[in-house]
């Protein structure tokens, strides 16, 4: 008890300097720190099988299955999961199941697209992806639903629950994967695994999260259509983050998006990294309620940019030894990988995103995701058949720089709403 006590002063010593509630920040951050370790290491033992297992055709064949399937859960309203991070923060723990409902109705449509899809490859004499697309049609309503007990409790900010929940299911789901690679290399029965497990064991957890739940919770009136709104941003947002690797299945083919996936994954990774503060973030900034706290949030972000240029630096040297080691057969990845990696400066731009979400800036955010996803798109479209995965990366890397100005701009324009 002594010692907790001690920790907590040298905390709130930190504290006059960092002007951030450091004991929050270490409780939470620990848990989402952890879950970030447990989430990074599952998946690169994952992406390691996955190289080691399957030749460069069949894995990108993979990642264009799941890049489709990304677009077909935008139906499922990924952004009720924020809109109930909010509402929960601030005292509305009954909206879980409207919302739920909410969700499961509308991925309907999603699954009738999966369907469509899986016709067309029928049409066409392909089995392997008719059958593919059949699973995804019936398991990604469901499974992008199930997820949003995590939001209920980020939004009580019981990021320990939350983080032990989610680290079983990924270290289950991970071993059940890792198995069917080395039982067999059919995609089809990898993709009933995948889909089945995460499925199966997000609603073992819904249920139990459910069960926590007040009979008589009081529901936030606003928290279906403000999920909504978030939703419909997404739309965009999930076209846009599925898109550089349909394209370039369609006009570079499956050994090459295999290529490009093993280029660009290791810096979403570390950028994941900084992305896992925002439940912990964002039920904070939820509270905000006074114009000064924009100033202190602006000097924090300030303060991330030396941090973020070391881990570039870093990042860059390192490169080419740990493909080598971990990744042989995808060294041909690696400079795009370099490339790449400088679009991390941008990544306190995060910040910028939760504060607007947080003071449910919903104009804001329809600007910034129309004028960034559709900038994206078009220097996709426009660089891909031209210059190959080399145009892909530099259209992700120039869209990222823009997306931070224009967030910049929006941040300052904003105003606190208060609680």
């Amino acid at each position: 008890m002594r010692l907790k006590q001690q920790i907590i002063g040298i905390l709130r010593w930190i504290e006059k300097y960092s002007k951030t509630d450091m004991v929050y920040l270490a409780s939470g951050g620990f848990w989402l720190a952890l879950g970030k370790i447990i989430f990074n290491v599952s998946g690169f033992l994952l992406v390691i099988a996955f190289a080691n297992f399957l030749p460069k055709q069949v894995y990108g064949t993979y990642q264009y299955v799941l890049s489709v399937a990304g677009i077909l859960a935008i139906p499922t309203l990924s952004g009720m999961n924020t809109a109930i991070v909010r509402s929960v923060a601030r005292g509305y723990e009954g909206s879980l199941l409207p919302a739920l409902k909410t969700q499961l109705r509308w991925g309907v449509l999603g699954g009738i697209a999966g369907l469509i899809i899986a016709g067309y490859y029928f049409l066409n004499n392909n089995i392997a992806l008719t059958t593919s697309f059949l699973i995804v049609a019936v398991f990604v309503p469901l499974m992008n639903s199930f997820m949003i007990y995590e939001a209920f409790w980020i939004g009580k900010k019981r990021f320990d629950i939350q983080v032990k929940y989610s680290a079983i299911i990924r270290i289950v789901s991970t071993i059940a994967l890792i198995a069917s690679l080395l039982l067999t290399k059919n995609l089809i029965f990898i993709f009933l695994i995948y889909f089945a497990s995460y499925t199966t064991l997000y609603f073992i957890f819904l249920q139990i999260t459910i069960k926590k739940i007040p009979p008589n919770a009081k529901q936030d009136p606003s928290v279906i259509s403000y999920g909504k709104h978030l939703s419909l941003i997404d739309i965009v947002a999930g076209v846009a983050s599925q898109l550089d690797k349909i394209l370039i299945w369609y006009f570079l083919g499956a050994e090459s998006l295999a290529i490009y996936f093993f280029a660009v994954s290791p810096v979403q990774q570390v950028r994941a990294f900084f992305k896992a503060l925002r439940p912990l973030t964002l039920a904070k900034l939820s509270q905000y309620n006074n114009e000064k706290s924009k100033v202190t949030l602006l000097k924090k972000i300030v303060k991330l940019f030396p941090v973020i240029a070391l881990i570039i630096v870093i990042y860059i040297f390192l490169a080419p030894y740990a493909y080598q080691v971990f990744f042989p057969q995808y060294m041909k990845s690696v400079l795009y990988s370099q490339l790449y990696a400088l679009s991390l400066l941008s990544v306190p731009q995060i910040l910028f995103i939760i504060f607007l979400t947080s003071q449910k800036k919903t104009k804001e955010l329809y600007i910034f995701y129309s004028i960034f996803y559709f900038t994206q798109i078009l220097l996709l479209a426009i660089l891909l058949p031209l210059y190959g995965m080399l145009g892909a990366v530099i259209a992700l890397t120039a869209t990222q720089f823009l997306n931070f100005g224009i967030l910049l701009f929006l941040f300052k324009k904003a105003k606190i709403i208060g609680l």
